[in-house]
């Protein structure tokens, strides 16, 4: 299990970041505090706080994915 900060700023972000953790064959999740969204759903997503950093759980690895989220990793 691998979880990482980051921060979707922007709609755009939202979907591309959707599609992305759709391609993977294993469960992802993203939270903050006590909201917890299966982030393959665009509306659950889109139905966050995106002024907060988020955080995703990856239940498995995909090497393609992980550099994906070096896009919106949060220092």
């Amino acid at each position: 299990m691998v979880e990482r900060q980051i921060k979707l700023t922007a709609n755009e972000d939202v979907k591309e970041f959707v599609n992305q953790a759709s391609k993977c064959d294993f469960d992802i999740d993203i939270f903050y505090n006590r909201v917890v969204i299966d982030a393959k759903s665009i509306l659950g997503v889109l139905s966050m706080d995106l002024t907060r950093v988020l955080t995703v759980r990856c239940n498995g690895h995909d090497e393609g994915f992980d550099k994906f989220l070096n896009k919106f990793a949060v220092a």
